[in-house]
């Protein structure tokens, strides 16, 4: 999991992009923000890149489900 709640875009995506590159494929991976940018900028970043995406909303959080391609 990576919790990027109060971190601005683009470290979020920078981080995801970092830990999901050791994960294997098919993998799941759950990131935490709370920027509003990353309601973009990470499922940008995933369908550049063949993975799925799952987004949920709690409060203020934004809660990726992102499967390794």
């Amino acid at each position: 999991m990576i919790d990027a709640r109060g971190v601005r875009c683009p470290l979020p995506v920078l981080k995801l992009e970092k830990r999901i590159e050791s994960l294997a494929s098919g993998a799941v991976l759950t990131v935490l923000a709370t920027d509003p940018m990353a309601e973009i900028d990470i499922p940008l970043y995933c369908r550049q890149r063949g993975h799925a995406y799952l987004l949920h909303r709690e409060g203020d959080t934004l809660r990726f489900e992102i499967t390794k391609a």
